[in-house]
C-alpha cells in the first residue's frame, strides 16, 4: 500500500470517527430552570438546553434539611408556581435523563 492510499483510508476513518462523535453532541440537550420572585409567588420557568420547554414535569421544593415544602408540575408554558416561604429553600427540577437542576432560594431575583 502506498503512502498516499494510506493517508486517504486514515483521512476516511478519522473524518468519520469525528463525524460520529459531533453528530451525537449535537442532539445532547440538558435541563435548565430560571427563577424569579413575583409578589408572593416563586415562578420557575423549565426547559431544555435545546429550547424545548418541560410541560407538565415534576419541579419540587426543600428546605435545607432536604424535607418537602411543595411539589408541583409546570404549566402550558413550561412554567412552575410555588408559593413563597419565610424559610430557606432550593427547588429541583429533576427530567430523569441527566443531573437535576437545582436553584437555591438566595439566587432568585425579583421580576
Amino acid at each position: 500500500m502506498t503512502f498516499k492510499k494510506s493517508f486517504k483510508t486514515y483521512f476516511k476513518t478519522l473524518s468519520g470517527a469525528a463525524l460520529l462523535f459531533s453528530s451525537s453532541a449535537a442532539f445532547a440537550h440538558f435541563p435548565l430552570m430560571h427563577c424569579v420572585s413575583v409578589g408572593e409567588a416563586i415562578e420557575c420557568e423549565a426547559g431544555y438546553s435545546d429550547g424545548s420547554k418541560a410541560i407538565d414535569s415534576r419541579v419540587s421544593m426543600f428546605d435545607y434539611d432536604d424535607n418537602l415544602i411543595a411539589k408541583v408540575k409546570t404549566d402550558k408554558r413550561s412554567v412552575a408556581t410555588f408559593k413563597k416561604t419565610a424559610e430557606e429553600f432550593y427547588i429541583v427540577f429533576d427530567s430523569g435523563h441527566e443531573s437535576p437542576v437545582e436553584v437555591d432560594s438566595v439566587e432568585i431575583t425579583e421580576k
